[in-house]
């Protein structure tokens, strides 16, 4: 499965002159969390997020650095805290380090990116343009309703793949300290959760997915590690 399988097209982009007042409707109306920023010949040139927003709207910068902080920071870093607490347009806060995928990305590679670069969504590009964005709720709709067509048997390794990616793209579980095997259409499910909550919740994951009959717990509930050390 590739991006362009499980990416939105209707993308909503802006300029870098759309104003941000303009933005913040945009991301409501459309329940969004981000907007590809675009120039006027297409080509993606930056996004602007609810994170952006919200650094914008707090006034965090460079009037909350102590005089050491701003010292230290520079007259070029303080000024372009500057722009990003008091801009007004797209340009002045948009996040200029594009994150991207191609649509025929696979989709393991994109469950990736989120979890490495901790992203909650991500452009598919063309030739520099925008056609389509894939989010985690995109990702996480797709693997887990997916169906089976037909009444034919759904390979055990199809639904180990589409189990993993789905428990890969969690932040409340420590990857690396659970295994998730399928065999004969049962999810075995072993290694260290920390809470019973996370143990219901990978039941939870596991019987989302089509195909998967009944679940193994071979789960051990304990205090997993900080920072998955």
């Amino acid at each position: 499965m590739h991006a362009s399988e499980v990416m939105t097209s209707d993308v909503a982009t802006v300029s870098p002159d759309t104003p941000l007042t303009t933005i913040a409707e945009l991301l409501l109306s459309r329940h969004i969390s981000g907007v590809p920023v675009v120039d006027s010949g297409g080509t993606l040139v930056g996004v602007v997020s609810e994170a952006d927003l919200m650094w914008r709207a707090g006034g965090e910068g460079t009037e909350h650095r102590s005089w050491w902080a701003g010292l230290l920071a520079g007259r070029p870093l303080q000024a372009a805290d500057f722009i990003r607490t008091h801009g007004t347009r797209a340009a002045d806060i948009m996040s200029r380090d594009l994150i991207t995928v191609a649509e025929d990305t696979p989709i393991e590679d994109v469950v990736d990116l989120f979890e490495r670069r901790r992203v909650k969504r991500v452009p598919v590009v063309r030739g520099g343009r925008v056609v389509g964005i894939v989010s985690r709720s995109d990702l996480i709709k797709t693997l887990a309703l997916q169906r089976p067509p037909g009444d034919s048997l759904v390979d055990d390794r199809l639904l180990q793949d589409r189990l993993q990616a789905l428990l890969a793209a969690q932040p409340w579980l420590d990857i690396a300290r659970v295994n998730a095997v399928v065999e004969n259409g049962t999810a075995r499910l072993s290694g260290l959760v920390g809470s019973d909550t996370e143990r219901r919740a990978l039941h939870v994951a596991a019987r989302s997915i089509a195909g998967i009959r009944s679940v193994e717990d071979n789960l051990t509930v304990g205090v997993t590690p900080m920072g998955g050390v």
